[in-house]
């Protein structure tokens, strides 16, 4: 390969070294506007936090199209929808319009997985091997993975593997919008394993790979799909009307929206359509999901405190961070920031023409999702959103 050949795969490893990849760090400009909103109690509500935050993503053209779904701290629930589902039908976005949620898929997997811990077919700190015997001949650092660690993103597996027939996918994605995980298979998953050197093993790094290994070793020991079971274990549970992995069958399909260029594909103009992803049996369960902004609103509301009932409490341990070998702490598929002294717990999801986050502030039991129709790193919207209701929440404590 020549050196110029090279530059994608330079590109994967610096992505593969930088966590979630999303922009959340809040502005001395976005606080100080929170704050002035806190104090004013006559004028703050969802919709002005909606206006004053998630607008501006639409009248900038930074998306075509968003949704936000806010829960408060005293149960009610709020949708609002800015700009346009695509250009063609001009059709404002709302609270069950679909979208391709991409990573988020990966509560729901971690939902399902959890569920089948509670119930003792199996347990979070099996290993590979022990999981999926005879799956493939485990390399030395591969036989030490176990279940809990892929959930958390602590095994030691990259972003994506790192190697130039992945990069070169990688390349050519920046330049068409085409999907470059459609390689990753079950043969390549088995070729992977056997060969797995870790990284850091106990630190927290993000792993698509290692989220596809943890679906297809789960729906092994459970003998279906993880598609399958998280319908079983959380999609019907939690009464989820427009969540699933066919889009074409949901009865929200009539209104979903089309994804669009952002940030990335970098090669293709900010607002163009850009292609739909299909997804190997392999990556489809953590990265294949469609939902709504209703949809997701309920599944966070779900993992928050108080938990009524199995499920839920099975949810909310999911959010608890655990301290890893190495010091850290990790949760199974939530991170967790600081954000002026307020932990806020969160997801995000990037797929094709979408970007997606669900944050749950569980001091205060609020919870905010954020959908757009396009491809865009910052999702500063989302923790902004959770500090303002804090800092209201916060304020009406003191004035009382």
């Amino acid at each position: 390969m020549s050196p110029r050949a090279w530059w994608p795969v330079a590109l994967m490893l610096a992505l593969c070294g930088c966590g979630v990849l999303s922009e959340t760090g809040i502005s001395a400009a976005q606080l100080s506007a929170a704050r002035a909103a806190a104090q004013d109690d006559a004028h703050a509500d969802a919709r002005a936090d909606a206006e004053a935050v998630i607008r501006p993503l639409v009248a900038t053209g930074i998306t075509p199209g968003a949704v936000v779904g806010i829960l408060a701290a005293d149960g009610g629930t709020h949708f609002f929808g800015y700009g346009v589902t695509d250009h063609a039908s001009g059709r404002t976005p709302g609270a069950d319009t679909l979208f391709a949620v991409g990573s988020l898929s990966k509560a729901f997997v971690a939902g399902a997985t959890a569920a089948l811990v509670r119930q003792g077919r199996l347990r979070w700190d099996e290993t590979l091997p022990e999981l999926a015997p005879g799956y493939t001949s485990f390399s030395a650092d591969a036989r030490q993975v176990t279940a809990w660690q892929l959930a958390s993103h602590t095994a030691g597996m990259p972003r994506q593997p790192v190697d130039p027939f992945t990069a070169l996918l990688f390349a050519r994605y920046l330049a068409t919008g085409q999907n470059f995980y459609g390689h990753l298979d079950r043969t390549y998953a088995r070729d992977y394993l056997a060969g797995f050197v870790a990284d850091r093993p106990g630190e927290q790094h993000y792993s698509n790979i290692g989220y596809g290994i943890l679906s297809e070793l789960v729906g092994l020991r459970a003998g279906e799909s993880m598609a399958a079971l998280v319908r079983r274990h959380m999609v019907v549970p939690l009464g989820l009307r427009c969540t699933g992995y066919d889009a074409a069958a949901l009865p929200c399909f009539a209104d979903r929206a089309a994804g669009h260029a952002g940030d990335q594909p970098a090669l293709l103009r900010r607002g163009a359509p850009a292609p739909d992803w299909r997804f190997t049996p392999l990556m489809l369960a953590s990265a294949g999901l469609h939902s709504t902004a209703r949809d997701l609103l309920a599944m966070a509301a779900a993992h928050l405190p108080p938990a009524p009932d199995a499920l839920r409490e099975t949810l909310a341990g999911n959010t608890r961070p655990h301290r890893t070998p190495v010091g850290q702490e990790a949760a199974v598929s939530w991170f967790t920031e600081e954000v002026e002294g307020r932990r806020l717990t969160f997801q995000v999801g990037f797929v094709a023409g979408y970007s997606s986050y669900v944050g749950l502030d569980l001091a205060h039991g609020s919870a905010v999702v954020v959908l757009q129709n396009s491809f865009n790193w910052d999702l500063r919207a989302g923790h902004l959103l959770l500090l303002r209701m804090a800092l209201r929440a916060e304020a009406a404590t003191r004035r009382s």
